[in-house]
């Protein structure tokens, strides 16, 4: 099938995509992508999709417009479903009507999905809307650019109108649009905004009038991307702001699990507000081992990847008919339960050696238990059939393999807290860092006991230990974190 899929990506917050564009990156065999979309929505994609950047500043748009029309038509006509995932919505000065006149050239079938426009959904995340009764009866939206003309907008229109001002990619013409409306009789003392990387969590709002702005503006170095907007709504930002009080707002958290379980773990802090800096310092694959079971009386699993992995390599689920499960932690439960099975016992301390100790109940001396875990799983099962005079045997059916990211250093420069969530992750930490030092400033934090002992022996310091040891058990104890700061 050939087929071009014009995709908006909203403003930048994962979840102001909408569910068709989510569709539509997940179908892809190619995306093409521009510098506003957010990395997150990228995961989204299958594994075997291919990734093309083709992000454009201000003073290089003509250029590289022509490049990203050349490339979805030449990926198209490879055979490919291919996606031009744009940042916003492709028809508000997304220049998506220029990439469907080279579709329809090419005589290339494709289908437009909707984004959410900056111009709407940044105001609303910095507390301003666009419209409000008594105050804003209509918005207006402009390009903040010259054409390639030269020419510019008809000022004395524009000043005379009364809703909200919107101008898009406006910051390097600012002087002209607040000397133009004034000279055209709107009042200096209008009230402005500007919104620096809205819906994200580094959102920054300047606010002045006309007549103030530009200076403020360069005393704040703003930067783009950022819109302006321009009215009496702008004042109503001291009651209606919400993203910014979210607990983790303005925070970039590095997440460090295997990629699959990092991007789910980025997913809830941007939910939070924060910035969600993803490099896998793991990899979990399966090992090529058989399964023997059948005169185990119980098995054991200590994580989800066990159970994941276990159920990938089982030929006939009947077999575990007779025989008593056990589990540690509440995502290796919940993962259990995805397979119709309920495990017979659960510590309340997710510690295996508590697992082993609870089997007990379920099993006679010398009965076979298996405990299926990885291949660098510390545990004891000499010592627990010694001690509980049971016969426990370790079946170790995925490997974790250390990523080591040799400029890990610069990856991290604007990291605010570190996670970890295995004491593998912190080795590959520390192997990536090699003869260059932990950046004190970057706080640390730590799943359970077992990773903070790793950590600790490194000679860094835990800021945070999740009291509960699972992921969504140390996001609470981050969120706290910076909610008591």
């Amino acid at each position: 099938m050939v087929k071009v899929y014009i995709v908006g990506a909203g403003p930048g917050d994962l979840e102001l995509l909408t569910l068709k564009g989510k569709r539509c990156i997940e179908e892809a065999d190619c995306i093409v992508y521009d510098r506003l979309v957010n990395p997150q929505i990228l995961s989204l994609a299958q594994s075997k999709c291919e990734l093309i950047y083709l992000g454009k500043g201000n003073t290089q748009g003509g250029v590289i417009q022509d490049k990203i029309n050349k490339t979805i038509v030449e990926k198209a006509l490879q055979g490919k479903i291919v996606t031009r995932l744009k940042g916003g919505d492709p028809f508000v000065f997304g220049r998506g009507g220029e990439e469907i006149l080279a579709l329809n050239e090419a005589k290339i079938e494709f289908e437009v999905v909707p984004g959410i426009t900056s111009s709407i959904s940044v105001p609303s995340y910095s507390g301003i809307p666009v419209t409000h009764r008594n105050i804003a009866r209509s918005f207006h939206v402009f390009t903040g650019h010259t054409s390639k003309e030269g020419t510019w907008h008809n000022f004395d229109a524009i000043a005379k109108l009364e809703g909200t001002l919107v101008f898009l990619m406006g910051i390097k013409n600012l002087d002209l649009i607040a000397s133009d409306l004034m000279k055209y009789g709107k009042s200096p003392t209008t009230p402005v905004a500007i919104i620096e990387k809205g819906s994200t969590s580094k959102q920054r709002v300047i606010e002045g009038t006309l007549e103030t702005i530009v200076e403020i503006a360069k005393e704040q170095k703003v930067v783009p991307p950022a819109i302006i907007i321009i009215g009496e709504v702008v004042n109503l930002r001291s009651e209606f702001n919400w993203f910014e009080k979210l607990p983790l707002f303005g925070k970039n958290i590095l997440t460090t699990r295997d990629y699959k379980k990092s991007v789910e773990f980025a997913y809830e802090i941007e939910k939070l507000g924060g910035k969600a800096t993803v490099i896998p310092l793991i990899n979990i694959e399966p090992l090529d081992v058989e399964l023997d079971i059948r005169d185990a009386k119980a098995i054991l699993f200590n994580s989800q990847n066990g159970v994941k992995t276990f159920f990938e390599k089982l030929d006939d689920i009947r077999i575990l008919g007779d025989k008593k499960i056990g589990v540690v932690g509440i995502k290796t439960y919940e993962e259990l339960l995805k397979y119709k099975i309920k495990p017979d016992f659960m510590p309340e301390k997710y510690l295996g050696e508590r697992l082993a100790e609870e089997s007990v109940d379920f099993t006679k001396d010398g009965d076979k238990i298996l405990f299926i875990t990885s291949d660098i799983s510390p545990i004891k099962t000499e010592e627990w059939s010694e001690k509980l005079n049971r016969n426990f045997v370790a079946t170790r059916i995925f490997k974790t393999e250390k990523v080591i990211i040799t400029d890990i250093e610069d990856k991290i420069k604007e990291v605010d807290m570190i996670t970890f969530l295995s004491s593998s992750a912190v080795d590959a930490y520390i192997e990536s860092l090699g003869d260059k030092k932990h950046n004190p400033n970057i706080k640390i934090a730590s799943i359970g006991k077992m990773t903070t002992k790793s950590i600790k022996s490194y000679g860094l310091e835990v800021e945070i230990e999740a009291e509960t040891s699972t992921a969504q058990g140390l996001l609470t104890e981050v969120k706290n974190y910076y909610t008591n700061l």
